[in-house]
């Protein structure tokens, strides 16, 4: 078969999920992962490849990258991530960890845990992202200058592209390279490390639709003579399978791009008088396979969008621009970005990897995840259950955590096919990753006075009756006691015996004072928002 009929892309899930939004530390340059790559090689029978286990990273990342032990376990962990598990499996890490009762025993299960040595690393070499497209300063003023590339499907393929000679000659076996560590004309490039390759790129050949892993398209045997495998050998010739990947590459058909330009248009939210025309929300979930369905919705203003659905299951999410809005994606989701959005709330359902926020203010986000990670937010306020201490990248101001405080009808069902457990719950434990400082002032607890319970106004089938794993003792301590004062005050009401015209008027009052309550805190338009046109209150389950 000629190899123009073959289509090659970038996948966005590695981006998306496991590039994580921070300058990398500056020992992770290409030098540095040449000398990674060739050591692991060296050390195969202790634990370095071809799996590489925790305590070997742990070696490398501390003891020759000097970095801090959170921060190379957190690089091990979001690989790990990104790794093909089943929710089981996924529900009996957890359960591991939350039976440890000390840092050593966590420490002594993270070393039972291994992973594959991958591309994982050049994923966050010196490039990815550029330290030079993001703002350094905390300033409000200059966050319009941070720049998002995990969902930009040009940058992934660009990145990729630019760096395909870098990623080819770090799976090169030592015996293949120079002594500075660079591939030869006669350099040949093992089946391993094309199957290594798959993690980022995969592919079709024209007029299919079923879509391949590259090391299968490489090994194709019509595609022999263009890929640059030999048979003999049972290895590739490295400028062969260089110049046909690159010949191959083409953008992602299932990327970003593609999913606004021809993906399917929604029409989710409830219609507020003047204000529905420049919602836009589209998905590919009706042309992409499971692990590549996508939503993004940009510009809902001054709406309230309730979805629980199959288009939404197993999606990677992106919001966008919203501004004055309640948005409920109440269906287990793939992960979230929330970029740009100003005064809303957001409830999700479980979100399977990374749910990230950037360049937000004043948001409030309610959600169970494996991570979250915020970057130059201000005034935002996350109620969240997380196995995962969430990272606080730069750029932030005024960061408020909150124990996760609702529940819907499906929601531990959903978590269950999430994988997400809970405990352990790191919610209250987060880790300052960025450049600026590692001042503690950025971040605080909700103090259990501020605390209210979130009720989510839908009805849906399922089992949930109550918020999963709790609430911890202190905020649990403040409702009772709020609860004690309304008993309270409903029996002084009872024991002052007032007539039928004093009831009336005291009625008329609590009433004025409970709106003008509802004005001054902005639930007025909430309230008023959750009035259908006519379909009643199933909307969340459409």
């Amino acid at each position: 078969m000629d190899q123009s009929g073959v289509l090659l892309w970038v996948k966005a899930e590695p981006f998306i999920v496991g590039a994580l939004q921070v300058p990398p530390p500056s020992k992770f340059s290409l030098h540095y992962l040449r000398k990674i790559s060739t050591y692991v090689r060296t050390r195969a029978t202790e634990g370095a490849y071809p799996r590489l286990y925790w305590s070997t990273w742990r070696h490398i990342a501390c003891g020759k990258l000097q970095l801090a032990k959170d921060l190379a376990w957190l690089y091990f962990e979001i690989f790990d991530s990104l790794a093909v598990k089943t929710p089981e499996e996924r529900l009996e890490w957890s359960e591991l960890l939350s039976n440890c009762m000390s840092e050593d025993e966590v420490e002594k299960q993270r070393n039972q845990q291994l992973n594959k040595v991958s591309l994982r690393t050049s994923l966050i070499g010196e490039e990815w992202p550029s330290p030079r497209n993001r703002s350094q300063s905390p300033d409000l003023a200059e966050k319009s200058s941070c720049h998002n590339k995990n969902w930009n499907d040009y940058s992934h393929q660009a990145f990729v592209y630019d760096h395909l000679s870098d990623l080819l000659e770090l799976l090169l076996d030592p015996e293949q390279l120079t002594a500075s560590f660079h591939s030869t004309h006669s350099s040949l490039v093992s089946r391993e490390a094309v199957v290594a390759l798959s993690f980022l790129i995969e592919g079709t050949v024209s007029g299919a639709r079923k879509i391949y892993p590259l090391h299968e398209l490489a090994l194709w045997q019509p595609l022999h003579a263009e890929s640059g495998f030999s048979r003999l050998s049972k290895t590739f010739s490295f400028y062969k399978l260089e110049a046909w990947l690159r010949t191959c590459l083409t953008g992602n058909p299932f990327g970003t791009s593609a999913c606004l330009k021809s993906g399917k248009k929604l029409a989710w939210a409830h219609q507020v008088e003047g204000t529905t025309k420049r919602a836009k929300i589209a998905c590919n979930t009706h042309v992409a396979p499971r692990m590549h369905r996508m939503v993004v919705m940009s510009q809902v203003y001054k709406q309230t969008l309730a979805k629980s659905s199959d288009t939404l299951v197993g999606a990677h999410v992106k919001i966008h621009r919203c501004n004055e809005s309640f948005i409920y994606l109440l269906s287990p989701l793939r992960s979230v970005t929330i970029e740009k959005c100003r005064n809303s709330t957001f409830v999700l359902g479980p979100v399977q990897t990374a749910l990230h926020l950037h360049s937000c203010d004043n948001i409030k986000v309610i959600a169970a995840c494996h991570r979250l990670s915020i970057s130059s937010t201000a005034g935002c306020v996350f109620h969240i259950l997380t196995p995962t201490r969430p990272l606080i990248l730069s750029g932030n101001q005024t960061v408020t955590l909150a124990p996760f405080h609702t529940h819907y009808p499906m929601l531990e069902d959903h978590m269950a096919r999430t994988g997400l457990a809970t405990v352990p719950n790191y919610w209250d434990n987060p880790m300052i990753v960025c450049r600026e400082s590692s001042d503690t002032s950025v971040f605080r607890l909700l103090p259990p006075c501020e605390f209210y319970v979130f009720i989510i106004p839908f009805e849906m089938e399922g089992d949930t009756t109550e918020i999963p794993g709790g609430l911890p003792y202190a905020y649990q301590k403040a409702l009772r006691q709020r609860e004690q004062k309304i008993q309270i005050w409903q029996k002084t009401v009872k024991e002052a015996r007032l007539t039928k015209d004093q009831r009336k008027q005291f009625q008329v009052l609590v009433e004025n004072k409970f709106y003008e309550w509802l004005i001054n805190t902005g639930h007025r338009q909430q309230l008023d928002s959750l009035v259908p046109p006519a379909a009643g209150s199933k909307q969340a389950a459409g």
